[in-house]
């Protein structure tokens, strides 16, 4: 070894100890008589101390080193005389008695700091200069932490992990795929896996009755902060069980985690319909740090003649306590904010509890008995604001559910210390898909599988498939923390008949589910128990448990919001002889 020591662990009880140490050259500071220089690598920042009276040779080659040089030296641990106490070696210098210099640097780029002056496509494109940054370093720290408790929680539950193929079969179901031609098989592809849903029931199928494994998957579908062509599940498959098992199993799995990794004991996770959901807070996954629910206005506002309330299909309110004060500034840059193309309302009406009465802003409708009537539908008290939103359906909920999160930001009640978590259950088992632009324009204008085409519906459901699907509910859940959606999964059919039933609502004739998932439906012939399981964003939960917004900060290498490498620069064309031993051919 070139060293004896890190840089982040000697302390004031190794004194007079000689060692040797090796990093980076984070900083250097010429004080004339004196040079400090502060020494880092991946474990902490030890200084250096030259003497010019004691060792004028050292001095000087400290002189000589800049910012990132690599280096080695040799000295003895003394104690400091001005400490720091931010530092956990501020009690302790070096004074160095040999140095060798291993590598010497260019300038980097951007300050390799906490606090740096790179913009983000900068550090991207030298993101292994970035990864000296102590910040991104505990990120990977972290994420390393929660793959190795979550390694050790599954094994004590005797769960096996089991690595499965990545070039796989292309499926119509589900997002876009990325395809790999192949060069032995002319003008056929494999396709990139968007999960190991197949291959986890087949070994279920095999007697495996506990499978898990951390393991990438490969989505084409437009990105965004937390979105990645390229991510990592922690995929997981348990035969002979029921969902509650399934909902047991992986709370604790989750409880596990905030224990070990941020020292939380959360209580016991509750359970939210989706019907509920969509009601009270407007999507499936609720962030619950705070309440503000949706409340229904359409039979509270109706016949006064509004014509925006009277025509509407909806109505919906929250109620933003302790916003009564806000300004007519504030709540016309509100009323522009829903009006945004993402959004798209027509416009906000708003309300003002205060201790004189209730003032709206369509008071020309609305007498002083109209007004409570709006205040008890909606729970207001003095100093609270309500605020409503008219319109069709789908599109009021959708924007209302936005607004409630920007209020509940705005007011500081999405604090990211603090953590929510739930489960939401009985999940449509079927979508109708008018034309999802990240799925494949084929499945247009028929039914799509919510999930997957695999997953079970409610037994006492079945019957609907042929009468009315829509109202079939999945044996499906899904884990919500703070509003974000990092695990779902359901009970899976195991029955082939049943199996073969789905296809057919999904619009599969006969002979395309057999090519497409033949495999597995011979399988069930074969004695398939009954199994489920799911899949947590193993990203997501990084970036939640790190208090950061973007899963990118997570990952040691990741895309930008284009899906492209800025470091290696890829994805990138290929040459014509590549091309024609693939049996490609270029169209413009």
């Amino acid at each position: 070894m070139l060293r004896t020591n890190t840089c982040g662990e000697l302390r004031i009880e190794h004194i007079n100890k000689t060692v040797t140490l090796c990093g980076w050259v984070q900083k250097s500071r010429d004080l004339g008589g004196m040079t400090f220089v502060d020494l880092r690598d991946r474990y902490g920042i030890t200084q250096l101390a030259f003497n010019m009276d004691e060792n004028k040779d050292m001095s000087d080659k400290a002189r000589q080193l800049s910012r990132e040089y690599v280096i080695q030296v040799t000295g003895t641990v003394i104690e400091r005389s001005s400490k720091n106490k931010n530092n956990p070696t501020g009690d302790i210098e070096i004074k160095v008695s040999e140095i060798k210099i291993l590598n010497t640097a260019i300038t980097p780029p951007f300050t390799i700091e906490d606090e740096t002056d790179g913009g983000d496509e900068l550090r991207m494109k030298y993101r292994y200069l970035d990864l000296r940054r102590n910040i991104v370093r505990k990120n990977l720290e972290l994420r390393h932490r929660l793959a190795l408790e979550t390694r050790n929680y599954l094994d004590k539950q005797n769960f096996i992990e089991v690595e499965t193929p990545v070039l796989i079969k292309s499926t119509p179901e589900g997002a876009r795929d990325f395809v790999v031609p192949s060069r032995m098989n002319k003008n056929q592809f494999y396709a990139l896996p968007q999960s190991p849903q197949t291959f986890k029931q087949l070994l279920m199928v095999s007697g495996f009755d506990r499978y898990y494994q951390i393991v990438k998957c490969f989505r084409d579908e437009d990105l965004r902060a937390d979105r990645q062509p390229e991510f990592t599940q922690i995929d997981c498959e348990m035969s002979f069980v029921e969902q509650e098992d399934i909902l047991n199993t992986f709370e604790g799995l989750t409880r596990h985690l905030f224990k070990m990794v941020k020292g939380i004991d959360i209580p016991a996770l509750p359970r939210m319909t989706y019907t509920d959901a969509m009601k009270y807070y407007g999507n499936d996954k609720p962030d619950t740090r705070f309440e503000m629910k949706l409340v229904d206005m359409k039979s509270v506002v109706g016949g006064k003649n509004f014509k925006v309330f009277d025509d509407a299909e909806t109505v919906l309110a929250i109620c933003a306590k302790g916003a009564a004060e806000y300004t007519r500034k504030q709540l016309d840059e509100l009323t522009e904010w829903v009006k945004r193309p993402q959004l798209g309302a027509t416009g906000l009406v708003y309300a003002r509890h205060t201790a004189e009465g209730i003032k709206s802003s369509v008071d020309k409708f609305y007498d002083a008995d109209a007004l409570k009537k709006w205040s008890e539908a909606c729970g207001s008290q003095p100093g609270d604001l309500i605020l409503i939103l008219a319109g069709g359906e789908d599109k009021t909920r959708k924007a209302m559910s936005e607004l409630r999160l920007e209020m509940g930001t705005r007011l500081g009640l999405r604090d990211k210390n603090n953590y929510s978590c739930l489960w939401v259950v009985d999940f449509p088992l079927l979508e109708w898909n008018e034309g999802d632009p990240n799925l494949l324009a084929s499945l247009a204008g028929r039914w799509h599988a919510k999930h997957h085409p695999f997953t079970s519906p409610k037994p006492e459901d079945i019957a609907l498939l042929d009468s009315d699907p829509g109202k079939v509910r999945a044996n499906a859940y899904d884990i919500v923390i703070n509003g974000v959606e990092v695990g779902g999964g359901s009970i899976r059919i195991f029955n082939k008949d049943l199996q073969s039933r789905m296809f057919e609502v999904l619009g599969f004739t006969k002979e395309e589910a057999q090519k497409q998932f033949g495999f597995l439906m011979n399988a069930f012939e074969f004695g398939a128990p009954p199994h489920g399981g799911i899949a947590f964003g193993f990203d997501r939960l990084c970036s939640l448990f790190g208090g950061a917004e973007s899963i990118r900060d997570f990952i040691a290498f990741p895309k930008n919001n284009s899906g492209r490498d800025m470091m290696i620069d890829s994805p990138s064309e290929i040459s014509d002889e590549q091309l024609k031993e693939l049996f490609i051919k270029t169209y413009q």
